[in-house]
């Protein structure tokens, strides 16, 4: 399968392959399957809980962006846990602003994520203003 290489910076024919390559030593994920970057190595997850069960999870990441997208969730996902904002509206808001229609496995940058971050903070931020402030 054609997936987009954040390591490679392009498309690449991606391997099908399972946890117990990607992840040797946690045998709870030796049945899931991931896509790897032959060029690289690089590997993305997929959509194991749907009825296309390989379906990547989206873009192949770089440990770093790997890292980023997790950072980027530690803030994000309590906006919406905790019904601060509804979560499609939250994912509409970061898009209008963002200028792509955000979901976080399509980041494909540090640069990317970097400016995904600052918006969540800055909608994170406004939103504890009064309605007569913000």
């Amino acid at each position: 399968m054609e997936i987009y290489c954040c390591g490679c910076e392009e498309k690449v024919e991606a391997r099908l392959t399972d946890g117990s390559e990607i992840y040797p030593h946690r045998n709870d994920l030796h049945e899931l399957p991931f896509w790897r970057c032959a060029a690289c190595g690089n590997y993305v997850g997929c959509h194991h809980k749907t009825k296309n069960r390989t379906a990547p999870l989206g873009c192949i990441p770089t440990p770093e962006i790997r890292k980023a997208r997790q950072e980027i969730h530690k803030i994000l996902d309590p906006l919406w846990q905790t019904r601060r904002f509804k979560r499609k509206e939250l994912y509409q808001k970061i898009s209008d602003v963002i200028g792509w229609k955000f979901h976080t496995s399509k980041t494909r940058s540090i640069e990317e994520c970097r400016e995904v971050y600052r918006v969540i903070r800055d909608i994170s931020n406004s939103s504890a203003l009064p309605s007569t402030l913000s």
